[in-house]
């Protein structure tokens, strides 16, 4: 067994973790903290610490920590002597939300986020609340916008819900968290059963992420935290439906108050709009050279499209100061 965790996480969680797995004697990999750290240069010191201790195929590896530390442990882990088990442990909200379910691994490229991976699923994801404790509340933050994006695309209830509790959910309240933790874990794992591979319905639980994915790779991985970016890319795919005639204006407010209210950033960082366009252009959900958007019908309804007028998206652009 190996543990894989980071600078941060570690001094906190590592000790009852390995603990827990004593009888395993794990190894310990502690990588440095940050988005900088998806790299196959990453992967490859991870395999080397493998084999230098001689693991085998029957190692399982342990993430412990957020998304990040998920992803890479669980590329590690679908190409070390061509697939060995892991473990999700996540410690962030984002990650106990959307990345530790799923079975979505891998590392970023210079020109795209994620765009080197495998879909590798967990034999087991193990998410313990508590440690939302010791998580800043930028990151909390961040993880409040993949729960958010559940209500938006597929689950209109869950989003009133969340209107109703979403300073509970800023203030930590246990029993709301635990709720909003469980309903979002149910909607993704239902997604993910019935389109693993993304080859349909998966695609909706993208909703903000062609926006964000561009933010986050022209600003500098890590500079904007993936659920920052989100966030605004929610709102800029509001923005856009509303343009293009499918949503009610007063849908798009409601989300902008919600997003505001879990303390995310409401505009993007000021890109060139030749620079955002073809950032967009190489997200992993382009196909045939045109960018497809999650769009929203309604609050609780999505649906994927390439059919958005350049003129429409300019606007949108615009809109959020990018030109």
């Amino acid at each position: 067994m190996a543990i894989v965790t980071n600078e941060v996480v570690g001094p906190l969680y590592l000790a009852p973790v390995a603990e827990a797995f004593a009888a395993h004697d794990p190894l310990v990999i502690t990588l440095p903290d940050g988005e900088a750290q998806k790299t196959l240069a990453t992967i490859d010191g991870i395999v080397d610490r493998l084999l230098a201790a001689r693991c085998d195929r029957q190692t399982t590896l342990v993430a412990l920590g957020g998304g990040v530390v998920g992803d890479i442990t669980g590329f590690a882990a679908s190409v070390y002597q061509r697939g060995v088990p892991f473990v999700q442990i996540p410690t962030t909200l984002l990650a106990q939300v959307d990345s530790s379910v799923g079975g979505k691994t891998g590392v970023n490229h210079a020109r795209g986020k994620n765009m080197i991976g495998t879909f590798y699923q967990p034999v087991s994801v193990i998410i313990d609340p508590d440690t939302l404790k010791t998580l800043p509340s930028r990151e909390r933050a961040a993880g409040l916008a993949e729960v958010i994006k559940y209500g938006a695309i597929g689950d209109a209830a869950f989003f009133d819900w969340l209107e109703q509790h979403m300073s509970r959910l800023v203030a930590l309240d246990g029993e709301s968290l635990a709720a909003a933790i469980e309903r979002s874990c149910r909607a993704k794992a239902a997604v993910v059963v019935a389109d693993e591979r993304e080859a349909g319905v998966r695609a909706l639980l993208n909703f903000g992420h062609t926006f964000g994915h561009a933010i986050e790779t022209g600003v500098g991985y890590g500079n904007w935290l993936h659920g920052e970016a989100v966030g605004v890319g929610m709102l800029m795919a509001a923005d856009l439906s509303v343009r293009l005639g499918m949503l009610e204006a007063s849908a798009a407010a409601r989300l902008r108050a919600l997003v505001a209210a879990a303390g995310l950033p409401a505009a993007p960082p000021r890109l060139p709009a030749p620079v955002f366009l073809d950032l967009m252009a190489v997200d992993k959900k382009a196909q045939a050279g045109r960018i497809r958007f999650v769009l929203l019908e309604a609050l609780g309804r999505a649906t994927v499209t390439a059919d958005v007028p350049a003129e429409a998206l300019a606007a949108t652009l615009a809109h959020f100061g990018i030109r």
